[in-house]
């Protein structure tokens, strides 16, 4: 695997610093989706705690779909002539694509979704989002 990728005239994507930032990445969208769950919980108060919002599920999926997110990452570092670009779009697409199974949930009503609980999970899509997209393409990239 190439370690540089030249992404600009000065840019370069240190593939090799995904063995710090990665990890980090993963650790910063569990500690943000759980302060959205704590916030979420405190506000809406539901009754019982829905599986979306108690500890585990949130931060087993997280962990999953950041580690999905930086292997994304590396790949499309390695092989796109835009890299951080490209990123950006594929991480965007697939945020609403996130929303889908969401909104879906709320409206056939499955394990009692309701609209407040779906909102509070589709902002910890956005944070993980918004975490993924700024740690992996400022924290990789090498500047001169």
């Amino acid at each position: 695997m190439k370690e540089k990728i030249i992404i600009g005239s000065s840019q370069k994507v240190q593939l090799r610093r995904l063995l710090w930032v990665g990890p980090l990445t993963v650790l910063v969208s569990i500690l943000g989706v759980l302060i959205v769950r704590v916030v979420a919980v405190a506000i809406l108060q539901p009754d019982p705690i829905p599986l979306s919002l108690g500890w585990v599920i949130p931060i087993i999926s997280t962990i999953v779909f950041v580690i999905g997110a930086v292997l994304v990452f590396a790949l499309v570092s390695r092989y796109a002539a835009n890299p951080i670009r490209t990123y950006q779009v594929i991480a965007f697409v697939v945020l609403i694509l996130t929303f889908v199974p969401d909104v879906i949930f709320v409206q056939v009503h499955f394990l009692n979704s309701t609209w407040p609980i779906t909102i509070a999970l589709m902002v910890m899509h956005v944070v993980v989002w918004g975490i993924c997209v700024v740690m992996l393409s400022k924290l990789s990239i090498e500047t001169k």
